[in-house]
């Protein structure tokens, strides 16, 4: 950014990846040109977890507090395809199953929260998910949930559409400018520092994934949060018309050790699988990109046992990392609440399984730095919850892990 130009807007963003770049589409739609966003790296890099082709999109939740949001995220995502004249949902279809002797119970709630909020889905058997999708080699012994709104998310498109659409509205996107400090100043401006220089705004908000501490020390916040690398695996099924968008839904298979969840192909000629939660524990600058061949085994076994038309030649394994509370929901609040005088740094940690929501908490980021308030209902994501105040809370990851995750006395 050369010299003279402009340095003062209302709205600044830092992070530009899955919900960054949604906050600035959506504070845009409204502030135009005093909208700026600042990512470190280059746009669409795979540093961090708002990347690849494809990542599911859902209405089944096992939690009232992200089952009365997700209609919603849907709705986001429709306004956003408006605009754009770009599909980004896919609607497969999605299964949530297990074995009913290991994590049944588990399917159980899925269904109560779904119940509670009115939405539609199949109870099913495991025979009866094979009778519906006969790619599943699943016997009674397994208990399931069908979902027909379920399907996926094109990510790499959703945030290239954000960005560009928000330059549309008149916002600036600086690139390789990573914030390496913020400061309130007397007046109620915010100071933010960055080797292209200092920019300053009214309103901050910072959606940094694991980078958010470098962002926030600065201010004398810390988030526990743990970072983990994780990685999703494609295979060149030679039974491609199986695993299309038109034929093979997206599925979260739940057991003792690891939760796996695979896609249809999209994006490139592969079924898709991963296991979610379930990498070693790194920090921003320590991870690599190396796969981890214990978890593409560990998928592979999987796919042998349930889903075995869809192996082939290993493609390619791709990393990526998650950001994740000890409690693994949701952050979104203001940081005022824990640091004197911050109320205008709003803060969003999307915990690892937010994508699906990218749009709909961009919208919602967008609200609380214009009008001050939300109408959706965020009261739970807040910041100054037990897990994120009280020393050495203990991790409770409802979705499982068989990963590396810290322990009470662990330092996050």
């Amino acid at each position: 950014m050369a010299d003279g130009e402009r340095r003062t807007y209302a709205y600044i963003v830092v992070g530009c990846g899955g919900v960054g770049s949604a906050a600035l589409y959506w504070l845009a739609k409204r502030a135009g040109k005093d909208v700026l966003g600042l990512e470190q790296f280059k746009l669409g890099h795979d540093n961090g977890g708002s990347q690849d082709h494809s990542r599911i999109i859902r209405l089944a939740y096992h939690d009232d507090m992200y089952t009365k949001l997700t209609p919603d995220t849907y709705k986001a995502w429709e306004e956003v395809e408006k605009e754009a004249g770009v599909q980004l949902v896919y609607k497969t279809g999605g299964v949530n199953w297990a074995k009913k002797a290991e994590m049944g119970h588990l399917i159980d709630k899925y269904a109560v929260a779904m119940d509670a909020n009115n939405i539609r889905y199949q109870r099913l058997t495991g025979s009866e998910l094979h009778a519906k999708f006969p790619q599943f080699e699943t016997s009674d012994e397994y208990t399931a949930i069908y979902e027909p709104m379920a399907g996926l998310v094109d990510a790499a498109m959703g945030n290239a559409v954000h960005v560009q659409l928000a330059r549309a509205h008149g916002a600036t996107v600086i690139e390789n400018c990573p914030v390496q400090r913020i400061e309130k100043i007397s007046d109620g401006w915010i100071k933010v520092y960055s080797p292209k220089g200092m920019f300053v705004c009214r309103k901050l908000i910072v959606s940094a994934g694991a980078w958010i501490n470098h962002v926030l020390g600065s201010i004398g916040l810390h988030i526990p949060v743990y970072v983990t690398q994780e990685q999703v695996t494609y295979f060149a099924t030679p039974h491609i018309k199986e695993f299309t968008k038109e034929n093979y839904p997206i599925w979260i298979y739940h057991s003792e050790k690891y939760d796996f969840y695979g896609l249809p192909i999209h994006g490139n000629s592969g079924s898709k699988i991963g296991i979610d939660a379930g990498g070693p524990v790194v920090t921003a600058d320590s991870r690599n990109f190396n796969p981890d061949p214990v978890r593409e085994q560990a998928c592979i076994d999987h796919l042998k046992k349930t889903i075995p038309r869809s192996l082939g030649p290993l493609m390619y394994t791709k990393t990526c990392l998650y950001t994740m509370p000890p409690d693994r929901h949701f952050i979104v609040d203001t940081c005022g609440k824990r640091v004197k005088g911050y109320d205008d740094v709003i803060l969003c940690c999307g915990a690892g399984h937010c994508y699906k929501f990218a749009s709909l908490l961009g919208r919602i980021l967008s609200e609380m730095a214009i009008d001050g308030e939300t109408r959706y209902d965020v009261s739970k994501f807040n910041i100054d919850r037990p897990a994120l105040t009280e020393p050495g809370w203990k991790p409770q990851l409802f979705m499982g892990t068989g990963g590396k995750v810290p322990t009470k006395d662990s330092k996050l």
